[in-house]
């Protein structure tokens, strides 16, 4: 499957955002999908997952309850609606897909696909 994610820019501190990340190329709805993020000289980190239908998801501690993962799956994409966006969450944002499993998936090398980014910038 291929990932391409969209929607990245500057923000001020405490806006938000809306990202998408539109699949093509294997059944979407047999994937799980993954929001990860990097920040320029830090590793790349978990953000949001969502099971293959979008019945649950599971965040990082440091956006939860600010940041939502939602998927449509008759338009083959994933969102992460990003609110109240603080200058921390300045970072590439990376899409990744991987068949499903039990257990959540929160490390990066536990996906196989993965798109360009898209960079969000947030002001102070």
């Amino acid at each position: 499957v291929q990932v391409v994610e969209s929607g990245g820019g500057l923000v001020q501190a405490g806006g938000s955002l809306r990202l998408s990340c539109a699949a093509s190329g294997r059944t979407f709805s047999n994937y799980a999908m993954g929001w990860f993020r990097q920040a320029p000289g830090k590793e790349r980190e978990f953000v949001a997952t969502i099971t293959w239908d979008g019945g649950r998801s599971y965040y990082a501690d440091s956006v939860k309850g600010r940041f939502t993962i939602s998927r449509d799956n008759a338009k083959n994409t994933v969102y992460l609606q990003m609110n109240s966006l603080k200058f921390e969450d300045t970072a590439d944002y990376y899409c990744a897909a991987d068949p499903p499993s039990y257990a959540w998936k929160t490390k990066s090398n536990e996906y196989r696909y993965w798109g360009q980014g898209t960079q969000v910038t947030v002001s102070s």
